[in-house]
């Protein structure tokens, strides 16, 4: 793209303070050749101070987007501090995941050898679809089955790496197999098993209208992918949860 071409010509430090914050951290993104799409998170590539001045940016653009919807945002009360509202909701909230970093985990060695099947869930997530910036909203369960390798993690810690996650604009997925990809790293277990039950607004709110639809997917690692009996163990106990 010739932008990302321009953005990879070497700027001074004087030059890259009168870039806009947005601009600024694309360039540094470009010139990582590091991706940025809607899902990816680009934290390590933010600094301080800088999410405050991504709002302000935000915050303009989204009160020009209202303009350009005609909404009188002067006179109409309801609508005066809309788009700092809205600014600070992607940034600080429901696309958070794309913002900071990873949250610390605390990891024990299994000192037990457990190697039964441990199922989490249901975890209540909260995400939004790339295409409309729709809410989904649903519940994951997840399955693992450790050897005495694995890195044991905290039940709530599964909550917080899912939260991380799901706060960006993506597809459902999609979403899952960045978890399942996030906990194998992480837990390095024998199996791996997800299960994401989720409902779309997109489809409540526009288009066909459809309130009763939802998006069922799932992602079998390992074992789990190996063993039919312990795939059926895993769906049997989910379908007694819910």
């Amino acid at each position: 793209m010739p932008g990302d071409l321009a953005n990879k010509l070497f700027k001074t430090e004087e030059e890259l303070a009168q870039m806009k914050t947005s601009e600024r951290i694309r360039y540094r993104l470009v010139n990582a050749n590091c991706r940025y799409h809607a899902n990816d998170n680009i934290a390590a590539f933010i600094e301080d101070g800088e999410i405050e001045e991504l709002k302000a940016e935000v915050q303009a653009k989204m009160q020009g987007v209202l303009e350009a919807l005609v909404i009188d945002t002067v006179s109409d009360h309801n609508t005066n501090d809309t788009a700092k509202r809205v600014a600070k909701m992607f940034l600080t909230e429901v696309f958070r995941g794309r913002y900071v970093p990873m949250p610390a985990v605390t990891e024990f060695p299994n000192f037990s050898r457990l190697n039964e099947l441990m199922i989490v869930g249901p975890i209540t997530v909260r995400s939004a679809c790339s295409h409309h910036l729709c809410p989904i909203m649903g519940k994951v369960w997840i399955g693992i089955l450790p050897n005495e390798h694995s890195n044991l993690i905290g039940l709530s810690k599964y909550a917080r790496i899912c939260e991380w996650i799901m706060s960006r604009p993506q597809i459902q997925e999609e979403a899952v197999m960045m978890l399942a990809n996030e906990l194998q790293d992480r837990v390095k277990p024998d199996g791996l098993a997800i299960v994401m039950e989720a409902d779309h607004f997109c489809m409540h709110w526009r288009g066909v209208k459809d309130n009763d639809s939802m998006m069922t997917n799932s992602v079998m690692r390992g074992a789990f992918l190996k063993n039919p009996n312990l795939r059926r163990e895993f769906l049997s106990l989910l379908s007694k949860k819910t």
